[in-house]
Parts: structure tokens; sequence; C-alpha cells
């Protein structure tokens, strides 16, 4: 106990980031093991369902769903809109993005971006939130506590980025600040709304269960490591087709499962483009959608990436 408060202290203060304190501290921490065990739970027991039972059309199409439908709303919605403000669209849109990404169960809209706006101002440099580059010894085993830090380690930590620093304009639009309190609400949402499709569907509570368990808790542990795994394995392994100060990469591997996020690298070189994929064969379904809003008028000013400025940055250049 004394050493966590004299390394509290010994902390140097980061600009815009605040330590919680007391029970809000473990509170969080509490909440955090929640999300993260439950659905790691559901994923064992739906994997140990497999055996003999197989995974239903009906199952598969529900997880499918809320599986694509968070995840834009983590990539499209939190990530690109939000965050770095590649497009514009309407209202009622904008709404639906922050339900959507709020569905994904990886924090209140407002709280996500200012943590991800903090960690492009100290990309891989003390007062990133996520880095796996910050000091975590020598060796094979600093490399690993760097990632498991970078992948979820982080989320346990007591800091906060404050909205006031990193997401003022959120704070400006009521209709966001509603959506970021109502939190609990999309938190339900998104665990019994698979189960009441499967119910619809199948008409059975067994139709139920089961949606439940591939719908909400496997989904949610899927996107939950697909989207921390662009934070660990994106600053660590892949290419690296444009330099800078931090360590990004891109990962084709991830390019799917993704939506587009793991063209890492080129979203770090060129920040506020929509369409991060590219370069030749590089799938990014995020852009390709954000591209089909535009077409039907539900996106505006979509900021791209022109050749000029990818041969300006290319290492080639």
């Amino acid at each position: 106990m004394a050493q966590a408060v004299q390394e509290r202290e010994q902390r140097v203060p980061i600009p815009g980031v605040k330590l919680l304190e007391g029970r809000r501290a473990v509170l969080q921490r509490r909440l955090v093991l929640a999300v993260t065990v439950i659905p790691f739970l559901g994923f064992a027991a739906a994997v140990y369902s497999l055996w003999g039972r197989g995974l239903s059309w009906v199952d598969a199409g529900i997880a499918l769903f809320f599986y694509v439908f968070t995840g834009l709303g983590i990539t499209i919605g939190f990530h690109r809109f939000f965050t770095h403000q590649s497009f514009e669209t309407t209202p009622f849109i904008r709404g639906l993005l922050a339900i959507a990404g709020s569905m994904a169960i990886e924090g209140p809209v407002i709280t996500w971006v200012a943590d991800h706006r903090r960690h492009h101002a100290f990309a891989d440099k003390e007062g990133d939130p996520h880095s796996p580059h910050l000091d975590e010894g020598p060796g094979i085993r600093g490399v690993l506590k760097g990632l498991w830090h970078a992948h979820m380690g982080w989320l346990f930590n007591d800091e906060q980025s404050s909205a006031r620093r990193w997401a003022p304009d959120m704070l400006k639009v009521p209709a966001l600040v509603k959506i970021d309190r109502l939190f609990p609400l999309w938190m339900a949402l998104t665990f019994t709304l698979p189960a009441i499709a499967g119910f619809a569907i199948t008409g059975t509570l067994s139709g139920a269960l089961t949606a439940f368990l591939w719908g909400s808790l496997v989904r949610i542990f899927i996107l939950h490591h697909i989207t921390w795994s662009i934070n660990s394995i994106c600053h660590f392994y892949g290419k690296r087709p444009f330099d800078g100060d931090e360590f990004s990469t891109n990962n084709w591997a991830l390019a799917l499962v993704s939506f587009g996020e793991s063209w890492h690298n080129n979203h770090h070189a060129f920040p506020s483009a929509a369409v991060q994929g590219i370069g030749k064969a590089q799938p990014d379904l995020s852009g390709a959608v954000i591209t089909a809003m535009e077409k039907v008028g539900l996106a505006r000013n979509v900021t791209r990436v022109s050749e000029k400025q990818i041969a300006a940055k290319s290492k080639t250049a």
C-alpha cells in the first residue's frame, strides 16, 4: 500500500490527466475486470458448446450483425468521426454512431475520444495511455509486459483523461453528453438485444440463450481483443511505410476483422484521413462505408489523402 502511494506521488504530472482516488479507482478496476472476464467466460462456454451442437445460422447471423454494428460504431464513429473529425454527417447519424460505439462496451463515447486524442498527442511517449514501449524492462519479459500493458493492462490504471482538455468540442453537444451519461443503458442493450432477437426468431428460450452467448459475450470478447490489438500489435509488429516519431505499424492480418483499423502506420501518418487503407491491397471496410455514405448524402467534407501527401511522407520519397 505504501509503495503504491509512493509511486503515485513520484509520477510526473501529465497535462489533461487526473488520477482517480479511493472508491472511484476501485470501482473502475472492478468494472473493467467484469467487462473483460465475463465475455471471456462466455467465449469459453461457446467454444465448449460447439462440440456436439455446432453453431446455428441464427446465432452466427445475430453475432455477425452486432459485431459489424458495434464494430463500425467504434471504427467509423468513435475513431474516425468523433476523435479525428474526418467527415461531417447529420445529427441522426451522429447519434446512431455514438450509440453503436457505446454498445461495443469500450467506454463512454467522450471518455473514449479523450483517451485516443491523448494517445495521438503523446504517441509512444510518456503520457500515452497505452503504448507498449514505455520502459517495461529489457528482453522478452519487457516486451511481453509492454504488450500486455498496451493490450489491456492500461485499462486498470487509475489515470483518467480529462474531457475538458481532450474533448471540449463534444462537451458542447448536449445530445452527445446525454448519450455518454446513458452508457449503462447501452451496456444493457448490447447484452439483451441479441437474446431478444434469438427468441423472436426461434421462439424458444434455448434460442435466446445461445444468441446471448454468441451475439453478446463472444461478440464482445472478440471485438474487444481486435480493438486492443491495434494498441498493442500495431505498435509493435508490421510494416512502416511512413516514418514518424512513434512505432505504429501496418498489419495486414488484422485488416479484415478490424474493418481497416490495422493500417495503423497510415493512420498515424495521416490521422484525419477517413480512408486508412491508402495503398494497394489494403482493404478498409470502414473507409468503404464512409465513401458509400458520402455518395448517398450521409457524409460530407470527407478528408482523404492525396497522392502528393503520400509521396511527401513516404520513405521512398
